[in-house]
């Protein structure tokens, strides 16, 4: 038996969902131009999600641009931006065909109406998908989404829609942009960084924490299977004892 058909046939977390980190490094230890990470990490991609599609994890969330990607050089955002309409003219048709549903996530009024547009249009075209919910976070941070949450909770109740003290954890997490799917139950990043940079701060909070060193273009079928290997082998309380979880 194989280590993917192992991992398959392990406890698989419904949701998981990954910060790609090291694009950049991958090429420059290859004396190559970031654009050729950043196209090496997109073919990655495309890879990841048909293993966790193979492997039945029902959602998957990719971190593609943060809110605090617009700092880095123009000419690399603008390759990023470039790349993301690419992948949506190529690869929008095949993920409608294998029923995955694909959502973005993020502060859209950045991006430019082409890419808005398409995005929507994407969104339209993999809706009926049920066999993997993939969501793309672009132009996303867990603060900003955490403050467009309460922004919207601010305006409801000085329109008298909903009473102060009706606001609860609850309240909060249907207003944000992740709402409506599961949390995620395990966390990867790439890259050799240990934390979580600004992504779903509210929906990690119970989440598995998974990091390798290997940098996001070299991230394979394996890799996932490691990951998913060792989240098996995890007990998870929810802020219960042991001794409790035994009793169940």
């Amino acid at each position: 038996m194989t280590a993917s058909d192992q991992a398959r046939m392990a406890p698989v977390p419904r949701h998981v969902a990954v910060i790609m980190d090291g694009n950049g490094r991958w090429a420059e230890r290859r004396a190559l131009p970031r654009a050729a990470g950043h196209r090496a990490g997109a073919r990655a991609v495309r890879a990841i999600i048909e293993h966790a599609a193979r492997c039945g994890i029902e959602a998957l969330t990719l971190f593609a641009f943060s809110s605090e990607n617009w700092r880095r050089p123009p000419d690399e955002v603008g390759l990023l931006m470039q790349l993301l309409l690419e992948a949506l003219d190529r690869e929008v048709t095949e993920l409608a065909t294998n029923e995955v549903r694909l959502r973005f996530v993020g502060d859209r009024s950045r991006l430019t109406p082409l890419l808005a547009g398409r995005m929507a249009e994407a969104e339209r075209r993999t809706a009926a998908g049920q066999r993997l919910d993939l969501m793309v976070a672009v132009a996303y941070g867990g603060r900003w989404d955490l403050a467009q949450a309460a922004r919207q909770l601010a305006l409801e109740t000085a329109a008298g829609r909903i009473d102060p003290a009706a606001i609860d954890e609850a309240a909060l997490a249907a207003r944000l942009v992740t709402a409506g799917r599961p949390e995620p139950d395990l966390f990867i990043r790439t890259g050799g960084e240990r934390r979580i940079s600004n992504f779903m701060l509210w929906d990690l909070a119970y989440t598995e924490l998974w990091f390798t060193d290997a940098l996001w273009p070299d991230f394979d079928d394996s890799a996932l299977d490691a990951a998913l290997a060792d989240f098996a082998g995890r007990q998870r309380r929810f802020g219960r004892t042991a001794a409790q979880l035994g009793r169940a």
